[in-house]
């Protein structure tokens, strides 16, 4: 499923890493009680050698692997995750190989009972470990038993005790599936529940009307800018726009009209302001403002002329009449020193818009 596998499946790759990881430490241990419990390497030197350095070169490999990758990670990550989806049917296979060998000496019935009891311990262990990813729990669990079931069958050993390991490997699969769901519901459950979140926090901080970001949004993205520009000694600039004789269009035509001028002026604001970092708000009643970060008062000031102009020449038809109004706007901006307040920056935009108001209206003043 797309959705699986784009949206999730890099974090559902990192739980796989977690919690496979300690497993690397249980094969070592159990690989102890089995070649060392009741003199068995003693009887198969060479056997148990061979076994010994392969579970243990490859449970090294991943140690290390896994060391590694938190180092290469962030160029090689497919890379890293191919490494680590083949080791892992790698060690189950090893092991499983070591298992059918057990199953096929002779007289090693104590041996054969706790090298049984561990593999279904290791197998059990791993099919919880992978559910995040049915196809490793299920190549894990073949590789780890399957081999064991061959010979006892093409030999015809203890048949009750390998019916019991298909059983018991139908079990696992099984289950692997079954908890693989019930996996995967969660998250996705998860998932969505935090992308609703989500939207519901940024529809929080729009402005409903003219869909720009609302004051809420503003005050803390200008919090964040200020300090930043602060900290870098970079230009921030403040342009606070009103729309003149508002009232006279709400008196005249009805407030729905009004709000049309205001989705008409919000619509404009978006054409204007382009850049990412850019935020512009309504920021109450027929009032905007917009947060400029490292541009020159020359070119806010311009861009400030270029919505003017384009609201001078604007008229909004509705119910067969054609509404007008103008744009008054104040710009200002500063280099932030440490310790100064940033209300200081827009009470100067404010300054300037209330000077192109007595001055006239339909204009752009910069703060001195």
């Amino acid at each position: 499923m797309a959705f699986k596998k784009y949206t999730l499946y890099p974090r559902v790759v990192d739980d796989l890493k977690k919690r496979s990881f300690i497993g690397i430490f249980f094969y070592l241990v159990v690989l102890y009680l089995v070649l060392f419990t009741g003199d068995y390497y003693d009887r198969h030197p060479e056997f148990s050698n061979w076994l010994a350095f392969s579970v243990c070169s490859i449970c090294m490999f991943r140690f290390f692997h896994r060391l590694v990758a938190k180092w290469l990670e962030p160029r090689f990550v497919k890379s890293n995750n191919w490494v680590f989806f083949f080791s892992v049917p790698i060690t189950a296979l090893i092991w499983g190989v070591g298992f059918a060998v057990f199953m096929l000496q002779d007289g090693e019935a104590n041996a054969n009972l706790l090298m049984v009891m561990c593999t279904i311990g290791l197998s059990s262990g791993a099919a919880v470990a992978f559910i995040p990813d049915f196809r490793i729990s299920f190549l894990f669990s073949t590789f780890m038993l399957v081999p064991a079931i061959a010979v006892m069958l093409f030999f015809s050993i203890n048949l009750p005790l390998a019916v019991a390991i298909i059983l018991m490997f139908m079990y696992l699969c099984f289950m692997a599936y079954r908890g693989n769901r019930e996996y995967w519901n969660a998250l996705e459950n998860e998932y969505l529940l935090e992308k609703k979140s989500w939207a519901l926090e940024k529809i929080s901080r729009i402005d409903s009307l003219t869909e720009l970001y609302n004051r809420r949004h503003f005050d803390d993205m200008y919090a964040f800018e200020w300090d930043r520009a602060a900290r870098k000694k970079q230009s921030i600039s403040i342009i606070i726009a009103d729309i003149d004789h508002f009232k006279k269009v709400n008196d005249e035509y009805g407030h729905p009209a009004g709000d049309e001028y205001l989705k008409a002026v919000g619509h404009s604001f978006k054409q204007v302001f382009k850049r990412k970092i850019d935020i512009v708000a309504r920021y109450g009643g027929e009032e905007f403002i917009v947060l400029m970060p490292g541009e020159s008062e020359e070119i806010v000031f311009e861009i400030a002329q270029d919505i003017r102009l384009r609201f001078e020449k604007y008229r909004l038809e509705y119910n067969g009449h054609s509404l007008k109004a103008t744009l008054s706007l104040g710009v200002a901006s500063c280099i932030p020193n440490q310790g100064q307040k940033s209300q200081s920056l827009i009470s100067k935009a404010d300054k300037a818009l209330y000077k192109s108001k007595i001055d006239g209206r339909n204009r752009v003043t910069v703060s001195a």
